[in-house]
């Protein structure tokens, strides 16, 4: 069973495969010019949405065609020259025009995961008898699709990365004049409408003592995003140690759920010559 339908992984590495520079089958530095054929991009492209998808680790995905090293090589390779953020942007470069992003009405919410390997987005998590986790302070527009994250140890409250979360705004190009911020009981203070108030942005905050679903409104958008990315288990349960490897699975995520939500929105309104003969 695919770990993606073929409507949905097609297009994808049509696109990644367009970012990758040109590499040579052989190593022509290569002294007797005999050595094995390097793996090909699509292999490793492939095994790396097992691992996002199934959240195994790489020994465990790794067979005859691919190695674990080439895995984690190939996508180290990928960080450095960009192409998860490079792809996300795209992706959403492309929702935008053909559906539109509601960038008038964005969410923020945080999220805490386990990290039991540790490292440099972990901390204690006070919601797992101190054991290592990691928050996400997550931003979606008005319908759900993310927009990007910010990562923190487990023991960071929200409040404070609220700023810098709203900080990845500036990223998405031209604004709406008017932009309401939908968020928590965790954000009701003094602090947080202050800093709303000096970016010029409007905000609607649950109240503390108040049970959520009379305040809900608009905030769910960010729960139903947080519930797609969980669907990728590398994501719910982090064994990566560098935070770059985290973003990049994360932004590898987000333009799955994007290019998922702009099929699924556009199938009843264009036609293209892979167009799913159903909506998923």
């Amino acid at each position: 069973m695919p770990v993606l339908p073929s409507w949905l992984t097609e297009p994808l590495w049509d696109q990644f495969s367009a970012l990758l520079p040109t590499r040579p089958v052989f190593d022509p530095a290569h002294p007797l010019g005999c050595h094995r054929r390097r793996i090909s991009d699509r292999t490793v492209f492939d095994k790396l949405l097992q691992v996002l998808r199934f959240g195994c680790s790489y020994q465990a995905i790794a067979d005859a065609t691919c190695s674990a090293s080439t895995i984690r090589a190939r996508r180290d390779e990928w960080i450095r020259l960009g192409i998860f953020a490079r792809l996300k942007q795209i992706a959403l470069d492309a929702y935008d025009r053909v559906v539109g992003l509601v960038l008038d009405r964005i969410a923020i919410d945080g999220a805490i995961t386990k990290a039991p390997g540790g490292g440099e987005a972990a901390g204690r998590s006070p919601v797992d008898r101190g054991k290592q986790g990691m928050k996400r302070s997550g931003m979606t527009d008005g319908y759900g699709i993310p927009l990007g994250r910010i990562l923190a140890g487990a023991n960071r409250h929200d409040s404070p990365l609220l700023a810098p979360t709203l900080d990845l705004l500036e990223e998405l190009g031209p604004l709406p004049e008017a932009i309401t911020v939908h968020l928590d009981a965790g954000y009701d203070s003094a602090t947080t409408r202050t800093l709303l108030n000096e970016r010029g942005l409007h905000g609607r905050i649950a109240r503390k003592g108040i049970k959520a679903p009379v305040q809900a409104t608009q905030r769910w958008h960010v729960e139903r995003a947080r519930a797609w990315q969980n669907a990728f288990h590398r994501l719910t349960r982090c064994y990566e140690r560098r935070a770059t490897v985290i973003d990049a699975f994360f932004d590898l995520a987000d333009t799955i759920i994007t290019v998922r939500s702009l099929i699924r929105r556009a199938w009843a309104t264009h036609r293209w010559d892979t167009r799913p003969q159903r909506r998923r």
